[in-house]
């Protein structure tokens, strides 16, 4: 969750222009608590950078227990949480650089993606420590649930590209640079089609795959809210800060939910004790 709530006060950040509200980095207006300046636009560039520090924090001391307990643990797992801490330490220094160098768009595309990626593996680590003694998934779930992972992951990228070029404004305030406003209108049907295609086949496909039909319609409402949060922000002009927060958080919660989705694996099926213990197995013994 926190690692969502971070995709979202740095979206909100953005939507407020306060990316600069701290003229300076690691500290704010030179302090760690900048009370004298506090304003909304101080908070949301504070907070997200002290949720960034716990976040880490947090990974660092998952590090740490994980390899204390290594010899209990699968082995994989010190590294893959070696992997998040330097993805964190990577992403506070694409941090510093958008504050340093006033906000670039390919830096503050980059450090959405790095945050997304974040949310991803937290998310399908999540799941694969939850499910340490099932069965493997069937591999068209796995690609086709990962394909539309990497689907909404794209189409995030595109509007973040959007929003930190401010092209969305520009078109439908002087009618000019509408390519990316149209590229993402355009591809959101192609992943809306992904997603009604994984949710159909899923459904039709297995009974393992259709007892998931819970998290199956909890990704598709997401995706019907995601398109409906997108078309009253553009009818709106974008004036409206919570619709486009909004749509940011959706955006992460569909990435959580696809990378669980695609590390989920059925239940290992227990042999009654009855079969194993069968007369007929055991009649050969008796002699």
């Amino acid at each position: 969750m926190a690692l969502v709530a971070l995709v979202v006060v740095g979206g909100a950040t953005r939507v407020m222009e306060a990316g600069l509200a701290c003229p300076d980095w690691p500290l704010c207006f030179g302090s760690l608590l900048p009370g004298n300046h506090m304003n909304i636009q101080v908070f949301l560039e504070w907070f997200h950078r002290l949720d960034a520090f716990l976040v880490g924090t947090v990974l660092f001391l998952q590090l740490l227990i994980s390899l204390i307990w290594r010899a209990q643990l699968p082995r994989w797992l010190p590294w893959l949480y070696s992997l998040l801490l330097l993805l964190v330490v990577f992403q506070g220094a694409l941090g510093a650089l958008t504050v340093l160098h006033l906000l670039p768009s390919g830096v503050v595309t980059t450090h959405l993606a790095v945050a997304l990626i974040l949310v991803a593996l937290m998310s399908g680590l999540t799941q694969r420590l939850l499910s340490q003694n099932s069965l493997p998934s069937p591999l068209w779930w796995r690609l086709i649930s990962g394909g539309s992972l990497l689907a909404v992951f794209a189409q995030c990228l595109l509007g973040a590209r959007m929003a930190t070029t401010w092209s969305a404004q520009r078109c439908l305030a002087q009618g000019q640079g509408c390519q990316l406003l149209a590229s993402h209108r355009s591809s959101a049907l192609l992943v809306t089609a992904c997603l009604l295609f994984f949710v159909i086949t899923s459904l039709l496909m297995s009974e393992w795959s259709r007892s998931q039909w819970r998290f199956l319609l909890a990704v598709s409402l997401l995706a019907a809210t995601q398109i409906t949060l997108g078309v009253f922000s553009v009818r709106l002009g974008l004036a409206q800060p919570l619709l486009t927060i909004s749509h940011q958080l959706v955006a992460a919660l569909l990435v959580a939910f696809l990378a669980a989705l695609s590390c989920r694996r059925p239940q290992e099926i227990e042999v009654p004790m009855s079969a194993i213990t069968d007369e007929s197995i055991l009649e050969p013994c008796h002699g």
